[in-house]
Protein backbone atom coordinates (compact mmCIF):
# COMPACT_ATOMS: atom_id res chain seq x y z
CA UNK A 1 0.00 0.00 0.00
CA UNK A 2 1.12 3.47 -0.86
CA UNK A 3 2.45 6.01 2.25
CA UNK A 4 -0.74 8.56 0.99
CA UNK A 5 -3.51 6.03 1.26
CA UNK A 6 -2.33 4.79 4.41
CA UNK A 7 -1.72 8.48 5.63
CA UNK A 8 -5.53 9.55 4.54
CA UNK A 9 -6.87 6.20 6.19
CA UNK A 10 -4.97 6.43 10.13
CA UNK A 11 -6.30 10.35 9.98
CA UNK A 12 -9.56 9.94 8.59
CA UNK A 13 -10.22 7.25 11.37
CA UNK A 14 -9.00 9.35 13.76
CA UNK A 15 -10.97 12.64 12.97
CA UNK A 16 -14.48 10.51 12.60
CA UNK A 17 -13.45 8.17 15.80
CA UNK A 18 -12.80 11.72 17.37
CA UNK A 19 -16.11 12.91 16.52
CA UNK A 20 -17.99 9.98 17.56
CA UNK A 21 -17.72 10.98 21.18
CA UNK A 22 -19.29 14.11 20.07
CA UNK A 23 -22.32 11.69 19.38
CA UNK A 24 -24.57 9.20 21.30
CA UNK A 25 -23.14 6.98 18.52
CA UNK A 26 -20.47 4.31 19.23
CA UNK A 27 -17.64 5.08 17.38
CA UNK A 28 -16.97 1.87 16.01
CA UNK A 29 -20.41 2.08 14.06
CA UNK A 30 -19.73 5.29 12.69
CA UNK A 31 -16.45 4.14 11.89
CA UNK A 32 -17.68 1.27 9.81
CA UNK A 33 -20.33 3.29 8.16
CA UNK A 34 -17.94 5.52 7.14
CA UNK A 35 -15.96 2.72 5.55
CA UNK A 36 -18.73 1.48 3.61
CA UNK A 37 -19.98 5.09 2.12
CA UNK A 38 -16.01 5.62 1.14
CA UNK A 39 -15.87 2.41 -0.40
CA UNK A 40 -18.34 3.39 -2.84
CA UNK A 41 -16.77 7.06 -3.57
CA UNK A 42 -14.52 6.66 -6.76
CA UNK A 43 -10.94 7.40 -6.55
CA UNK A 44 -10.71 5.28 -3.34
CA UNK A 45 -7.77 2.72 -3.04
CA UNK A 46 -8.60 -0.82 -2.74
CA UNK A 47 -7.37 -1.45 1.34
CA UNK A 48 -5.91 -4.65 1.95
CA UNK A 49 -4.13 -6.46 4.68
CA UNK A 50 -1.39 -8.82 4.87
CA UNK A 51 -2.57 -11.86 6.42
CA UNK A 52 1.11 -12.67 7.49
CA UNK A 53 1.20 -9.02 9.19
CA UNK A 54 -2.05 -8.99 10.94
CA UNK A 55 -1.73 -10.45 13.68
CA UNK A 56 1.80 -9.67 14.78
CA UNK A 57 1.55 -6.15 14.31
CA UNK A 58 -2.17 -5.46 15.71
CA UNK A 59 -2.47 -7.86 18.44
CA UNK A 60 0.72 -7.19 20.69
CA UNK A 61 0.14 -3.26 21.07
CA UNK A 62 -4.02 -3.77 21.91
CA UNK A 63 -3.19 -7.00 24.05
CA UNK A 64 -0.37 -4.97 25.57
CA UNK A 65 -2.57 -1.46 26.49
CA UNK A 66 -5.31 -3.63 27.91
CA UNK A 67 -3.32 -5.76 30.47
CA UNK A 68 -0.80 -3.02 31.46
CA UNK A 69 -3.39 -1.09 32.71
CA UNK A 70 -4.93 -4.41 34.82
CA UNK A 71 -5.03 -5.22 38.34
CA UNK A 72 -2.58 -8.52 38.42
CA UNK A 73 -4.65 -8.86 42.16
CA UNK A 74 -7.75 -8.86 40.58
CA UNK A 75 -7.32 -11.49 38.06
CA UNK A 76 -5.63 -13.76 40.53
CA UNK A 77 -8.23 -13.05 43.30
CA UNK A 78 -11.30 -14.18 40.27
CA UNK A 79 -8.38 -17.01 38.61
CA UNK A 80 -11.49 -19.35 38.57
CA UNK A 81 -14.43 -17.31 36.83
CA UNK A 82 -11.79 -15.63 34.58
CA UNK A 83 -10.18 -19.49 33.42
CA UNK A 84 -13.90 -20.94 33.27
CA UNK A 85 -14.76 -17.93 30.58
CA UNK A 86 -11.70 -17.21 28.93
CA UNK A 87 -10.53 -21.03 27.86
CA UNK A 88 -13.84 -22.77 28.75
CA UNK A 89 -15.95 -20.45 27.23
CA UNK A 90 -13.95 -19.87 24.11
CA UNK A 91 -13.42 -23.53 23.36
CA UNK A 92 -17.45 -24.13 24.02
CA UNK A 93 -18.39 -21.53 21.38
CA UNK A 94 -15.59 -22.01 19.04
CA UNK A 95 -17.27 -25.88 18.77
CA UNK A 96 -20.79 -25.28 18.92
CA UNK A 97 -20.95 -22.11 17.23
CA UNK A 98 -18.93 -23.12 14.41
CA UNK A 99 -20.58 -26.33 14.32
CA UNK A 100 -24.33 -24.61 13.87
CA UNK A 101 -22.69 -22.23 10.85
CA UNK A 102 -21.94 -25.73 9.71
CA UNK A 103 -25.67 -27.26 9.79
CA UNK A 104 -27.02 -23.94 8.61
CA UNK A 105 -25.29 -22.93 5.65
CA UNK A 106 -25.13 -25.36 2.67
CA UNK A 107 -22.05 -25.99 1.68
CA UNK A 108 -19.75 -24.88 4.28
CA UNK A 109 -17.14 -26.70 4.89
CA UNK A 110 -16.86 -28.21 8.65
CA UNK A 111 -13.12 -26.78 8.98
CA UNK A 112 -14.01 -23.48 7.64
CA UNK A 113 -17.10 -23.44 10.11
CA UNK A 114 -15.33 -24.27 12.69
CA UNK A 115 -11.92 -21.08 11.84
CA UNK A 116 -15.80 -19.02 12.28
CA UNK A 117 -16.03 -20.40 15.41
CA UNK A 118 -12.86 -19.24 16.79
CA UNK A 119 -12.54 -16.26 15.28
CA UNK A 120 -15.58 -14.57 17.17
CA UNK A 121 -15.59 -17.13 19.91
CA UNK A 122 -13.41 -14.24 22.49
CA UNK A 123 -15.45 -11.22 23.87
CA UNK A 124 -13.49 -8.03 23.58
CA UNK A 125 -14.55 -6.67 26.88
CA UNK A 126 -12.87 -3.51 27.02
CA UNK A 127 -16.31 -1.74 25.77
CA UNK A 128 -18.15 -3.52 28.43
CA UNK A 129 -15.82 -2.59 30.97
CA UNK A 130 -15.76 0.94 29.92
CA UNK A 131 -19.43 0.51 30.32
CA UNK A 132 -19.36 -0.65 33.22
CA UNK A 133 -16.88 1.93 35.10
CA UNK A 134 -19.32 4.61 33.94
CA UNK A 135 -22.51 2.95 35.26
CA UNK A 136 -21.08 1.77 39.03
CA UNK A 137 -21.18 -2.26 38.48
CA UNK A 138 -19.66 -4.03 41.35
CA UNK A 139 -16.19 -4.49 41.19
CA UNK A 140 -15.79 -7.71 41.26
CA UNK A 141 -17.77 -8.42 37.88
CA UNK A 142 -15.60 -5.60 36.34
CA UNK A 143 -12.37 -7.30 37.23
CA UNK A 144 -14.21 -10.44 36.09
CA UNK A 145 -15.42 -8.87 32.76
CA UNK A 146 -11.64 -7.26 32.38
CA UNK A 147 -9.65 -10.69 32.88
CA UNK A 148 -11.65 -12.84 30.63
CA UNK A 149 -10.75 -10.02 27.73
CA UNK A 150 -6.98 -10.88 28.08
CA UNK A 151 -6.70 -14.11 28.43
CA UNK A 152 -9.26 -15.65 25.80
CA UNK A 153 -7.57 -14.40 22.85
CA UNK A 154 -4.89 -16.78 23.41
CA UNK A 155 -7.27 -19.67 23.68
CA UNK A 156 -9.08 -18.52 19.88
CA UNK A 157 -5.92 -17.65 18.62
CA UNK A 158 -4.77 -21.40 19.70
CA UNK A 159 -7.81 -22.91 18.43
CA UNK A 160 -8.19 -20.78 15.41
CA UNK A 161 -4.19 -21.95 14.52
CA UNK A 162 -5.80 -26.01 14.69
CA UNK A 163 -8.76 -25.16 13.00
CA UNK A 164 -6.53 -23.23 10.09
CA UNK A 165 -4.48 -26.10 10.11
CA UNK A 166 -7.07 -28.65 8.66
CA UNK A 167 -8.70 -26.30 6.40
CA UNK A 168 -5.59 -25.65 4.68
CA UNK A 169 -4.74 -29.56 4.37
CA UNK A 170 -2.38 -29.56 6.76
CA UNK A 171 -4.18 -31.86 8.66
CA UNK A 172 -4.99 -31.93 12.25
CA UNK A 173 -6.47 -34.05 14.94
CA UNK A 174 -8.75 -33.89 18.66
CA UNK A 175 -5.53 -34.85 20.13
CA UNK A 176 -3.08 -32.97 18.22
CA UNK A 177 -5.29 -30.22 18.90
CA UNK A 178 -5.55 -30.13 22.73
CA UNK A 179 -1.24 -31.13 22.66
CA UNK A 180 -0.59 -28.09 20.49
CA UNK A 181 -3.33 -26.21 22.67
CA UNK A 182 -1.18 -27.22 25.82
CA UNK A 183 2.43 -26.19 24.02
CA UNK A 184 0.66 -23.29 23.10
CA UNK A 185 -0.10 -22.21 26.38
CA UNK A 186 2.69 -23.46 28.62
CA UNK A 187 5.05 -21.78 26.39
CA UNK A 188 3.74 -18.67 26.21
CA UNK A 189 3.15 -18.08 30.11
CA UNK A 190 6.82 -19.63 30.66
CA UNK A 191 8.56 -16.68 28.17
CA UNK A 192 6.57 -13.84 29.25
CA UNK A 193 8.27 -15.27 32.69
CA UNK A 194 11.76 -15.36 31.22
CA UNK A 195 11.23 -11.89 29.85
CA UNK A 196 9.37 -9.91 32.48
CA UNK A 197 11.95 -9.14 34.95
CA UNK A 198 14.64 -8.51 32.34
CA UNK A 199 12.67 -6.17 30.47
CA UNK A 200 11.32 -4.20 33.80
CA UNK A 201 14.72 -4.56 34.89
CA UNK A 202 16.32 -2.48 32.24
CA UNK A 203 13.35 -0.42 32.20
CA UNK A 204 13.97 1.37 35.54
CA UNK A 205 18.07 1.31 34.69
CA UNK A 206 17.11 3.62 31.78
CA UNK A 207 17.70 6.79 33.08
CA UNK A 208 16.27 9.23 29.64
CA UNK A 209 12.18 8.77 29.85
CA UNK A 210 12.55 9.13 26.05
CA UNK A 211 14.51 5.40 26.13
CA UNK A 212 12.52 3.82 28.55
CA UNK A 213 9.11 5.07 26.17
CA UNK A 214 10.83 3.76 22.65
CA UNK A 215 11.76 0.22 25.08
CA UNK A 216 8.05 0.45 25.91
CA UNK A 217 6.77 0.85 22.43
CA UNK A 218 8.48 -2.61 21.76
CA UNK A 219 7.84 -4.93 24.34
CA UNK A 220 4.82 -6.71 22.98
CA UNK A 221 5.84 -6.64 19.66
CA UNK A 222 9.42 -8.25 21.53
CA UNK A 223 7.41 -10.65 23.61
CA UNK A 224 4.86 -11.59 20.86
CA UNK A 225 7.82 -11.92 18.58
CA UNK A 226 9.69 -14.65 20.70
CA UNK A 227 6.85 -16.58 21.92
CA UNK A 228 5.85 -17.56 18.59
CA UNK A 229 9.46 -17.95 17.09
CA UNK A 230 9.31 -21.11 19.77
CA UNK A 231 5.83 -22.05 18.42
CA UNK A 232 4.23 -20.60 21.82
CA UNK A 233 1.59 -18.12 22.45
CA UNK A 234 2.90 -14.56 21.84
CA UNK A 235 -0.65 -13.32 23.35
CA UNK A 236 -0.01 -15.16 26.56
CA UNK A 237 3.59 -13.75 26.92
CA UNK A 238 2.78 -10.50 25.54
CA UNK A 239 -0.31 -10.63 28.85
CA UNK A 240 2.30 -12.03 31.04
CA UNK A 241 4.84 -9.94 30.92
CA UNK A 242 2.25 -6.73 30.81
CA UNK A 243 0.33 -7.53 33.42
CA UNK A 244 4.06 -7.86 35.56
CA UNK A 245 5.78 -4.50 34.11
CA UNK A 246 1.97 -3.06 34.99
CA UNK A 247 1.81 -4.07 38.55
CA UNK A 248 5.80 -2.70 38.85
CA UNK A 249 5.16 0.44 37.64
CA UNK A 250 5.30 2.58 40.90
CA UNK A 251 8.99 1.84 40.31
CA UNK A 252 9.67 3.53 37.21
CA UNK A 253 10.43 7.54 36.85
CA UNK A 254 7.15 9.59 37.20
CA UNK A 255 7.77 11.19 33.89
CA UNK A 256 7.98 8.30 31.89
CA UNK A 257 4.96 6.82 33.87
CA UNK A 258 3.11 10.08 32.24
CA UNK A 259 4.50 9.79 28.53
CA UNK A 260 3.53 6.25 28.58
CA UNK A 261 -0.26 6.59 29.57
CA UNK A 262 -0.36 9.32 26.54
CA UNK A 263 1.71 7.21 23.72
CA UNK A 264 -0.16 4.17 24.27
CA UNK A 265 -3.85 5.67 24.58
CA UNK A 266 -2.63 7.35 21.25
CA UNK A 267 -1.31 3.93 19.76
CA UNK A 268 -4.54 1.98 20.83
CA UNK A 269 -7.07 4.69 19.45
CA UNK A 270 -5.36 4.74 15.99
CA UNK A 271 -5.41 0.89 16.00
CA UNK A 272 -8.64 0.64 17.23
CA UNK A 273 -10.05 2.65 14.78
CA UNK A 274 -7.93 1.67 11.86
CA UNK A 275 -9.40 -1.70 11.87
CA UNK A 276 -13.09 -0.63 12.51
CA UNK A 277 -12.87 1.65 9.46
CA UNK A 278 -11.18 -1.17 7.31
CA UNK A 279 -14.41 -2.98 7.77
CA UNK A 280 -16.78 -0.79 6.07
CA UNK A 281 -13.75 -0.84 3.78
CA UNK A 282 -13.76 -4.32 2.72
CA UNK A 283 -17.64 -5.36 3.23
CA UNK A 284 -18.27 -4.15 0.09
CA UNK A 285 -15.39 -6.41 -1.85
CA UNK A 286 -16.43 -9.31 0.64
CA UNK A 287 -19.77 -8.97 -0.09
CA UNK A 288 -19.06 -9.00 -3.83
CA UNK A 289 -16.83 -12.29 -3.72
CA UNK A 290 -19.66 -14.15 -1.58
CA UNK A 291 -20.35 -16.47 -4.37
CA UNK A 292 -22.82 -18.80 -4.15
CA UNK A 293 -23.50 -17.35 -0.75
CA UNK A 294 -24.42 -13.83 -1.82
CA UNK A 295 -28.31 -12.21 -1.59
CA UNK A 296 -30.19 -12.17 0.72
CA UNK A 297 -29.55 -15.31 2.30
CA UNK A 298 -25.84 -13.98 3.92
CA UNK A 299 -28.07 -11.98 5.92
CA UNK A 300 -29.81 -15.07 7.21
CA UNK A 301 -26.81 -16.74 7.99
CA UNK A 302 -25.42 -13.70 9.27
CA UNK A 303 -28.42 -13.71 12.05
CA UNK A 304 -28.57 -16.86 12.45
CA UNK A 305 -24.69 -16.84 14.10
CA UNK A 306 -25.63 -13.77 16.12
CA UNK A 307 -28.31 -15.75 17.81
CA UNK A 308 -26.37 -18.53 18.26
CA UNK A 309 -23.03 -16.74 19.54
CA UNK A 310 -25.61 -14.76 22.20
CA UNK A 311 -27.42 -17.96 23.15
CA UNK A 312 -23.75 -20.23 23.06
CA UNK A 313 -22.94 -17.64 26.05
CA UNK A 314 -25.59 -18.20 28.03
CA UNK A 315 -25.67 -21.88 27.85
CA UNK A 316 -22.42 -21.55 29.37
CA UNK A 317 -22.53 -18.84 32.01
CA UNK A 318 -25.11 -19.84 33.72
CA UNK A 319 -23.78 -23.70 34.71
CA UNK A 320 -20.10 -21.99 34.88
CA UNK A 321 -21.19 -19.75 37.94
CA UNK A 322 -23.52 -21.78 39.82
CA UNK A 323 -22.32 -25.74 39.61
CA UNK A 324 -18.86 -24.50 41.28
CA UNK A 325 -21.25 -23.44 44.19
CA UNK A 326 -23.44 -26.30 43.91
CA UNK A 327 -20.31 -29.14 44.22
CA UNK A 328 -17.81 -26.49 46.31
CA UNK A 329 -18.44 -25.24 49.51
CA UNK A 330 -15.25 -23.83 49.78
CA UNK A 331 -16.86 -21.73 46.70
CA UNK A 332 -19.56 -21.04 48.11
CA UNK A 333 -17.69 -19.23 51.61
CA UNK A 334 -15.62 -17.12 49.11
CA UNK A 335 -18.42 -16.08 47.04
CA UNK A 336 -21.76 -15.64 48.67
CA UNK A 337 -24.61 -13.51 47.45
CA UNK A 338 -24.33 -14.63 44.14
CA UNK A 339 -27.68 -13.85 42.15
CA UNK A 340 -28.77 -14.10 38.95
CA UNK A 341 -28.82 -10.98 38.10
CA UNK A 342 -24.65 -11.18 37.48
CA UNK A 343 -24.65 -14.20 35.04
CA UNK A 344 -27.09 -12.07 32.89
CA UNK A 345 -25.21 -8.86 33.11
CA UNK A 346 -21.90 -11.11 32.14
CA UNK A 347 -23.39 -13.40 29.63
CA UNK A 348 -25.17 -9.82 27.76
CA UNK A 349 -21.73 -8.60 27.95
CA UNK A 350 -20.00 -10.73 24.95
CA UNK A 351 -19.45 -8.14 23.03
CA UNK A 352 -17.11 -8.78 19.50
CA UNK A 353 -14.48 -6.43 18.89
CA UNK A 354 -11.19 -5.53 16.95
CA UNK A 355 -9.55 -8.97 18.39
CA UNK A 356 -11.87 -11.23 16.04
CA UNK A 357 -11.02 -8.73 13.53
CA UNK A 358 -7.29 -9.29 13.22
CA UNK A 359 -7.75 -12.58 13.49
CA UNK A 360 -9.85 -12.47 10.64
CA UNK A 361 -7.93 -10.29 8.74
CA UNK A 362 -5.03 -13.07 9.08
CA UNK A 363 -7.01 -15.99 7.40
CA UNK A 364 -5.01 -16.97 4.37
CA UNK A 365 -6.01 -15.95 0.86
CA UNK A 366 -5.23 -19.65 -0.36
CA UNK A 367 -4.83 -23.11 1.38
CA UNK A 368 -3.01 -26.04 0.33
CA UNK A 369 -2.09 -26.57 -3.27
CA UNK A 370 -2.92 -22.80 -4.00
CA UNK A 371 -6.51 -23.05 -4.11
CA UNK A 372 -8.88 -20.57 -2.38
CA UNK A 373 -9.38 -20.45 1.15
CA UNK A 374 -12.63 -22.66 1.11
CA UNK A 375 -15.79 -19.40 2.02
CA UNK A 376 -13.12 -16.75 2.99
CA UNK A 377 -15.16 -14.58 2.68
CA UNK A 378 -17.88 -15.79 4.28
CA UNK A 379 -16.09 -16.22 7.46
CA UNK A 380 -15.24 -12.54 7.00
CA UNK A 381 -18.39 -11.42 6.02
CA UNK A 382 -20.04 -13.78 9.43
CA UNK A 383 -17.26 -12.10 11.43
CA UNK A 384 -18.08 -8.55 10.46
CA UNK A 385 -21.84 -8.90 10.71
CA UNK A 386 -21.44 -10.58 14.29
CA UNK A 387 -19.22 -7.45 15.49
CA UNK A 388 -21.53 -5.20 14.38
CA UNK A 389 -24.51 -6.95 16.05
CA UNK A 390 -23.09 -7.69 19.01
CA UNK A 391 -21.85 -3.53 18.99
CA UNK A 392 -25.11 -2.67 17.99
CA UNK A 393 -27.75 -4.75 20.43
CA UNK A 394 -25.52 -5.52 22.86
CA UNK A 395 -23.56 -2.27 23.31
CA UNK A 396 -26.19 0.11 22.86
CA UNK A 397 -28.50 -1.88 25.44
CA UNK A 398 -26.19 -2.71 28.17
CA UNK A 399 -26.57 0.72 30.35
CA UNK A 400 -30.23 0.31 30.20
CA UNK A 401 -29.87 -3.41 31.34
CA UNK A 402 -27.28 -2.77 34.24
CA UNK A 403 -30.12 -0.05 35.15
CA UNK A 404 -32.73 -2.11 35.00
CA UNK A 405 -31.65 -5.02 36.93
CA UNK A 406 -30.95 -2.39 39.65
CA UNK A 407 -27.28 -4.32 41.05
CA UNK A 408 -26.04 -2.84 43.98
CA UNK A 409 -23.97 0.22 42.56
CA UNK A 410 -20.19 0.63 43.77
CA UNK A 411 -20.12 2.12 47.10
CA UNK A 412 -18.62 5.66 46.12
CA UNK A 413 -18.69 7.01 49.78
CA UNK A 414 -16.35 3.97 51.19
CA UNK A 415 -14.06 3.87 48.66
CA UNK A 416 -13.37 7.33 48.32
CA UNK A 417 -12.98 7.01 52.22
CA UNK A 418 -10.62 4.61 51.70
CA UNK A 419 -8.47 6.75 49.25
CA UNK A 420 -8.65 9.45 52.04
CA UNK A 421 -7.38 7.33 54.87
CA UNK A 422 -4.63 6.20 53.09
CA UNK A 423 -3.89 9.33 51.85
CA UNK A 424 -3.97 10.81 55.25
CA UNK A 425 -1.24 7.56 56.12
CA UNK A 426 1.05 8.16 53.30
CA UNK A 427 1.16 11.88 54.23
CA UNK A 428 2.15 11.21 57.70
CA UNK A 429 4.79 9.01 56.76
CA UNK A 430 5.86 11.77 54.43
CA UNK A 431 5.81 14.51 57.25
CA UNK A 432 7.83 12.60 59.66
CA UNK A 433 11.10 11.81 56.29
CA UNK A 434 10.13 15.83 55.71
CA UNK A 435 11.25 17.01 59.24
CA UNK A 436 13.85 13.58 59.20
CA UNK A 437 15.37 16.00 56.09
CA UNK A 438 15.17 19.31 57.61
CA UNK A 439 16.59 18.24 61.02
CA UNK A 440 19.89 17.57 59.17
CA UNK A 441 22.24 20.79 58.16
CA UNK A 442 22.86 19.52 54.71
CA UNK A 443 19.35 19.83 53.46
CA UNK A 444 18.81 23.32 55.31
CA UNK A 445 16.46 25.70 53.19
CA UNK A 446 14.81 29.09 53.51
CA UNK A 447 11.83 28.89 55.47
CA UNK A 448 9.65 29.88 52.82
CA UNK A 449 10.31 26.97 50.73
CA UNK A 450 10.27 25.03 53.69
CA UNK A 451 6.84 25.91 54.40
CA UNK A 452 6.27 25.65 50.76
CA UNK A 453 6.74 21.80 50.89
CA UNK A 454 4.17 21.75 53.97
CA UNK A 455 1.84 23.38 52.18
CA UNK A 456 1.92 21.16 49.55
CA UNK A 457 1.68 17.82 51.66
CA UNK A 458 -0.83 19.48 53.55
CA UNK A 459 -3.18 20.04 50.24
CA UNK A 460 -2.44 16.30 49.45
CA UNK A 461 -3.34 15.24 52.74
CA UNK A 462 -6.99 17.34 52.70
CA UNK A 463 -8.13 17.28 48.96
CA UNK A 464 -9.55 13.70 49.29
CA UNK A 465 -11.45 14.84 52.24
CA UNK A 466 -13.02 17.40 50.86
CA UNK A 467 -14.26 15.70 47.90
CA UNK A 468 -16.92 14.02 51.20
CA UNK A 469 -17.81 17.64 52.14
CA UNK A 470 -20.25 19.78 50.96
CA UNK A 471 -20.46 21.59 48.01
CA UNK A 472 -20.20 25.03 46.95
CA UNK A 473 -23.87 26.23 47.39
CA UNK A 474 -23.42 29.08 44.64
CA UNK A 475 -21.31 26.90 42.11
CA UNK A 476 -22.14 23.35 43.26
CA UNK A 477 -18.42 22.44 43.34
CA UNK A 478 -16.67 21.20 45.80
CA UNK A 479 -13.32 22.90 47.58
CA UNK A 480 -11.42 20.82 45.79
CA UNK A 481 -12.88 21.35 42.85
CA UNK A 482 -12.76 24.88 43.21
CA UNK A 483 -9.32 24.67 44.18
CA UNK A 484 -8.25 22.81 40.96
CA UNK A 485 -10.49 25.31 38.74
CA UNK A 486 -8.50 28.51 40.47
CA UNK A 487 -5.49 27.31 39.77
CA UNK A 488 -5.78 26.49 36.29
CA UNK A 489 -6.99 30.31 36.18
CA UNK A 490 -3.50 31.29 37.60
CA UNK A 491 -1.98 29.06 35.83
CA UNK A 492 -3.53 30.36 32.34
CA UNK A 493 -2.93 33.72 33.43
CA UNK A 494 1.02 33.08 33.60
CA UNK A 495 0.80 31.47 30.33
CA UNK A 496 -0.56 34.74 28.32
CA UNK A 497 2.51 36.73 30.37
CA UNK A 498 5.09 34.50 29.14
CA UNK A 499 3.55 34.20 25.51
CA UNK A 500 3.55 38.21 25.19
CA UNK A 501 6.95 38.25 26.54
CA UNK A 502 8.35 36.01 24.01
CA UNK A 503 6.32 37.83 21.42
CA UNK A 504 8.08 41.07 22.27
CA UNK A 505 11.10 39.28 21.97
CA UNK A 506 12.30 39.49 25.70
CA UNK A 507 12.45 36.24 26.35
CA UNK A 508 13.34 33.74 23.32
CA UNK A 509 11.50 30.63 22.76
CA UNK A 510 13.98 27.99 24.05
CA UNK A 511 12.80 29.82 28.05
CA UNK A 512 9.45 29.70 26.95
CA UNK A 513 9.36 26.19 26.29
CA UNK A 514 10.97 25.82 29.81
CA UNK A 515 8.58 28.05 31.12
CA UNK A 516 5.52 26.26 30.07
CA UNK A 517 7.18 22.57 30.90
CA UNK A 518 7.14 23.82 34.54
CA UNK A 519 3.38 25.23 34.65
CA UNK A 520 2.01 22.20 32.56
CA UNK A 521 3.33 20.06 35.24
CA UNK A 522 2.00 22.09 37.75
CA UNK A 523 -1.11 22.06 36.56
CA UNK A 524 -1.29 18.29 36.19
CA UNK A 525 -0.49 18.01 39.75
CA UNK A 526 -3.56 20.68 40.74
CA UNK A 527 -5.69 18.73 37.94
CA UNK A 528 -6.63 15.17 38.86
CA UNK A 529 -6.72 13.10 35.76
CA UNK A 530 -9.81 12.09 34.31
CA UNK A 531 -9.74 8.36 33.31
CA UNK A 532 -11.40 7.39 29.88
Amino acid sequence: MDALPLLVLIAGSAVIAGAARRTPVPAPLLLVAAGLVAAYVPGVPDYTLSPDIVLPLLLPPLLYTAAVDSSYLDLRANVRPVALLSVGYVLFATVTVGYFAYLVVPGLPLTSALVLGAVIAPPDAVAATAVARRVGLPPRITAILQGESLVNDATAITAFKVALAAAVGEGASWAGGIGEFAVAAVGGVGVGLLLMVPLHWLRTHLEEPLLQNTLSLLIPFVAYAAAEHVHASGVLAVVVVALYLGHRSWQVDFATRIQEHAVWRMVSFILESVVFALIGLQLPYVLRELGPYGGGRAFWYAFAVFVAVVVARFVWVFPATYLPRILSERVRTREPGVTWTSPVIVGWAGMRGVVSLAIAFSIPLTADHGEPFPARNLVLFLTFTTVIATLVVQGLTLTPLIRLLKLPPRDVYAETLAEAQAQSEASSAAEARLEELLADRRNALPQPLADRLRTVLERRRNAVWERLGAVNEETGESADATYRRLAGEMIAAERAVFVELRDRRRIDDEMLRSLMRRLDLEEAAAYRAESG
